[in-house]
């Protein structure tokens, strides 16, 4: 599944590279990967639904 997230280095949304679902210290779900313009880590928090 394709992801879109902000990164913070290019100020702008991006494509997430080699996106991966995973889920943070308390549960809630994201999508972590690479910014394709600068390779900066870009992640994004995602509704249950989107997660699976």
């Amino acid at each position: 599944m394709d992801f879109e997230g902000y990164c913070v280095k290019c100020r702008k949304k991006q494509a997430i590279k080699g996106a991966e679902v995973t889920k943070t210290a308390k549960g809630r779900p994201m999508a972590k990967g690479k910014c394709p313009a600068c390779g900066t880590t870009v992640t994004r928090f995602l509704s249950d639904k989107d997660a699976k």
